[in-house]
């Protein structure tokens, strides 16, 4: 049930063509129920980040819970998160995975840049596109 803007079934044949929050950036993402365990990819250029493919529906179940906008609050893993944002969540160790959603050590982190696009593609959430201090809420 993907948005009509969003190009891509997000499959590894077919990913999901999308943009970080602000609009700058595109990247691919797909999800690969065969890998070990199984994952969302996103592609950005020549890096490859991989988080727990239940990271939708845990992201969903949580800010449905909330009902309320949530601060996305990028970082790269070796930054510390900001408090109370989707960022920090998906490093949290009272999450539904007890920490990181980032699978490969060194590339855990950006979770609030590349997850809510998905989230958004598949109507799950709104996110907003200013171009600094996004937030997103489900929908």
């Amino acid at each position: 049930m993907a948005t009509n803007d969003v190009e891509g079934a997000g499959t590894p044949d077919d990913p999901w063509i999308l943009t970080t929050p602000p609009g700058k950036s595109e990247f691919e993402a797909y999800r690969d129920l065969e890998a070990n365990p199984p994952a969302l990819v996103v592609q950005v250029g020549a890096t490859e980040l991989r988080y727990h493919v239940r990271c939708i529906d845990d992201l969903h179940a949580m800010l449905r819970e909330r009902d309320d906008w949530m601060a996305l609050g990028n970082a790269d893993e070796q930054k510390p998160a900001a408090p109370d944002t989707v960022e920090a969540w998906g490093r949290a160790t009272d999450n539904p995975v007890g920490g990181w959603y980032g699978i490969k050590k060194g590339l855990r982190g950006r979770f609030g840049n590349y997850v809510p696009p998905v989230l958004e593609a598949l109507g799950l959430a709104e996110v907003e596109h200013n171009p600094r201090n996004n937030r997103m809420r489900a929908r």
